[in-house]
């Protein structure tokens, strides 16, 4: 029995002793990568001896967190930081919070970030670079918060112009539509005038045209009258003239019948023109001559006892 309890505790002891050696190994492999800048080689030889050989080296843990970082592997680093969040090495505790603060630098995850900074200080009050990443994105927050509330109030001026601009845009549709309400009702207004206009002017042309008319009708039956006087008053002169014409005629045949009747008495009596001028002549000449001397005789004075008759 005891034998066998030596044994084993010969194999066992071989079996640490050689875990330990082979630990150890890949520790060195992994430190030497990381130094050399093979971040990707540090990575995996640090998660095969934390994850695979679940060692509880805390040191080894803020490497391989450290190897993340260098890769830009955000997600695994971050994990891997927080399971130091437990540490009993302040120092160790503090740069893994730090760490872990520098990785939510985000604007969007400032809040965090300084939260990180402020469990870093307080686990190691002599972290100068936790103290001033601290300073820093609590500035960063005040900006934000400065700029989030300038942001509100440009938001809040912007509401309100914005309601301004829409009330005004309301008022000037409103005004807009009385505008063409307005247009409209001084158009159709324009329109009626328009049409009452034409309406009397067909009027007044449709009393002008019963006026002209009645004017034709009457200049007509004086055209007709004045004709007809005319006419009238032709037909008097016609009828004048043939008479006048028909006296001349007549006076003419009176002046040549008698001509005509002393110039056959003449020739009947054997006397010619000349002679009975001179006889004629005579006869007046005689007559003369007894017209005077009948002149000269006295005359009876009248009795004025006696009457006239």
């Amino acid at each position: 029995m005891m034998l066998l309890l030596n044994i084993l505790l010969v194999v066992f002891g071989n079996t640490d002793s050689k875990g330990i050696s082979e630990i150890n190994s890949l520790k060195k492999q992994a430190q030497e990568a990381y130094q050399t800048g093979n971040y990707r080689k540090s990575a995996e030889t640090y998660s095969y001896l934390v994850d695979s050989l679940n060692i509880t080296d805390e040191k080894a843990i803020m490497n391989l967190a450290n190897a993340y970082y260098k890769l830009e592997n955000t997600e695994n680093a971050l994990s891997t930081y927080q399971r130091l969040g437990d540490s009993k090495d302040k120092r160790l505790k503090s740069q893994a919070y730090q760490q872990m603060g520098v990785l939510s630098k985000d604007p969007k995850t400032l809040e965090k970030a300084l939260a990180f900074f402020k469990e870093s200080i307080k686990s190691d009050p002599t972290n100068n670079d936790a103290r001033y990443n601290y300073e820093l994105v609590k500035k960063k927050l005040q900006e934000q918060e400065k700029q989030d509330e300038n942001q509100q109030d440009q938001d809040k001026q912007d509401q309100d112009e914005n309601k301004d601009q829409e009330k005004q845009e309301n008022k000037d549709e409103k005004n807009e539509e009385k505008s063409e309400n307005q247009d409209k009702d001084q158009e159709q207004k324009e329109q009626e005038n328009e049409e009452n206009k034409d309406q009397e002017q067909k009027d007044q042309e449709s009393k002008e045209g019963e006026k002209s008319e009645e004017e034709k009708e009457q200049e007509k039956q004086d055209q007709q009258q004045k004709e007809g006087e005319e006419g009238e008053e032709n037909e008097e002169q016609k009828k004048q003239q043939q008479e006048g014409e028909e006296q001349e005629n007549s006076e003419d045949q009176e002046q040549k019948s008698p001509q005509q009747s002393t110039a056959d008495k003449l020739e009947e009596m054997n006397i010619s023109e000349e002679k009975a001028k001179m006889i004629l002549e005579a006869l007046k000449n005689s007559e003369i001559q007894y017209i005077q001397q009948n002149r000269r005789k006295p005359t009876k004075r009248k009795d004025s006892n006696k009457p006239d008759w």
